[in-house]
């Protein structure tokens, strides 16, 4: 490439267009007006093929002698370049030849369509064909991309290009983000953002990741949620505000658990569950719109996922804890003596540590194993009126303190998103607090304390609200198809080699 005189890392480049963009540019006439001028055009024939400047990775490449054909890779797609010798300048024909399989090149030329009827570009002039990097480990197959899925997750640079349906699922991803954007945006939403480093592991039953600053000598941690920032908000008189960002939980890794993953959480003053409810409807579903316009058509909003399909466009299904309770185990949730004998025999506690935990922890552990998976996972379904004792942020039901105004959402058997009506009550706030404190062991109560200063904003007064999470990642799965969380994280964490 030197003796070429060419850089084989390439070099700035302006004007290049897409693939897509440069099959677009193929004009059927000005193709048929060079064709009729034959090999010995009239003198002063300009021709009238559009000429454009592309560039991609070669995923084809065969040499002919003196004509050579490559098949370049880029976001869009694929596109064809023909390289004649006797169209192009000596370098140009020698960077050609020098070409390897995953090597970037610069391409330009006039678009036109082959006998075969393959639109391509046909590289003509001086610097017709230039590096833009060269390629120095041995590519993927062309058309089965890296089979090896340890190897997708742990150089995903490589199998973004390699892999054209990878590429997809992130530009969907980039896409269904930017969607639910605009539907907050639109609905008068502020987005903002809220401490990443954070002094107590607040908002969220998760062990944090823990370090220390040295400038002030404190432990820190990596935010588990940002929820009870995003209320200070709401004090200080930001009606309905939203963050889409990372949250941190040093937790397992499996198909829907990520370490860091991303979350949306709103708040809204003056709302409550019902409304935060309505609200995320409305976002999934206008996301599920986005998908299927880019996929399949924007009236079709049943989307495939697995086996199964999902109708976005029908009304989300509600059932109550309770009801769903009932009808999957059999029996009332209040029975404690029937719900501690289905735990044992399901093997969900131990004998010698059964009788030490609450009946309702017991319940919720057999609502999760059991319940939980009798939803219909092809259609989206609100689970509403938690136990209250599972939800310490929430607002109690007034006809029933037992039951929380809380809902979470479902769908093909995965937790979307929790939805509730938030507890605003500073005493009622500072009680549930000190009761979760009292329950942890040693190590949880290192990082665990009384959040003095979120009761201190309480006093000063926040107004009524309805809350809700959505996992990003999760309803990426779901919109794009995909099963498993590694699919649609570009860098999932991986054990070290």
């Amino acid at each position: 490439m030197a003796a070429l005189g060419q850089q084989p890392y390439g070099q700035r480049t302006d004007g290049i267009r897409s693939l897509l963009e440069a099959r677009e540019k193929y004009d059927a006439g000005a193709d048929l007006k060079h064709n009729e001028a034959g090999k010995s055009p009239p003198e002063g024939f300009v021709d009238p093929r559009p000429r454009v400047t592309v560039a991609g990775r070669v995923v084809l490449f065969r040499d002919n002698g003196k004509l050579i054909w490559m098949t370049l890779r880029d976001h869009t797609g694929e596109m064809q370049v023909a390289v004649s010798q006797k169209d192009v300048d000596a370098a140009s024909f020698g960077v050609a030849k020098k070409t390897d399989l995953g090597d970037i090149v610069v391409a330009s030329g006039a678009v036109m369509k082959t006998k075969t009827g393959e639109i391509t570009v046909w590289a003509g002039g001086d610097s017709a064909i230039a590096a833009g990097s060269k390629c120095l480990v041995p590519p993927p197959e062309k058309h089965a991309g890296l089979t090896d899925i340890e190897l997708r997750y742990r150089q995903r640079y490589v199998d973004l290009w390699a892999t054209p349906e990878t590429i997809t699922v992130f530009q969907l991803r980039s896409k269904i983000v930017a969607s639910v954007r605009r539907s907050l945006d639109a609905r008068g939403f502020l987005e903002v953002e809220t401490p990443m480093l954070q002094t107590q592991a607040g908002g969220a039953a998760a062990r944090p990741f823990a370090t220390h600053m040295n400038a002030l000598d404190i432990d820190l941690y990596l935010r588990i949620a940002p929820e009870l920032y995003l209320k200070r908000l709401l004090v200080g008189g930001l009606p309905k505000v939203y963050e889409i960002n990372r949250n941190f939980r040093n937790e397992g890794l499996d198909k829907q658990h990520n370490p860091e993953f991303t979350m949306l959480e709103v708040y809204q003053a003056f709302g409550d569950c019902e409304t935060v409810m309505q609200l995320t409807e409305g976002l999934i579903r206008d996301a599920a719109r986005m998908v299927a316009a880019e996929t399949r058509g924007p009236t079709d909003l049943r989307l495939p996922f697995g086996e199964i399909t999902i109708d976005y466009g029908l009304p989300f299904a509600r059932v109550a804890y309770g009801d769903l309770f009932e009808r999957a185990l059999g029996f009332d949730m209040g029975d404690a003596d029937c719900a501690r004998d289905q735990a044992l025999q399901r093997h969900l506690f131990k004998v010698d540590e059964i009788d030490r935990i609450d009946p309702v922890f017991i319940v919720n552990e057999l609502f999760e194993e059991v319940a939980e998976k009798s939803v219909d996972a092809g259609k989206p379904t609100f689970i509403t009126e938690y136990p209250s004792a599972l939800s310490p942020l929430t607002r109690p039901k007034p006809s029933n303190p037992a039951v929380a105004e809380r809902a979470d959402l479902f769908i093909a058997h995965m937790e979307v998103g929790p939805h509730y009506t938030e507890l605003n009550d500073p005493d009622v706030q500072a009680a549930k607090f000190r009761e979760q404190l009292s329950g942890l062991d040693d190590e949880e109560s290192t990082f665990r304390t009384f959040d003095a200063d979120f009761i201190h904003a309480l006093k000063v007064g926040m107004p009524p609200a309805g809350g809700l999470g959505i996992g990003i990642d999760r309803l990426t799965m779901l919109l794009t198809n995909q099963r498993t969380i590694r699919d649609v994280v570009l860098f999932p964490l991986m054990r070290p080699e």
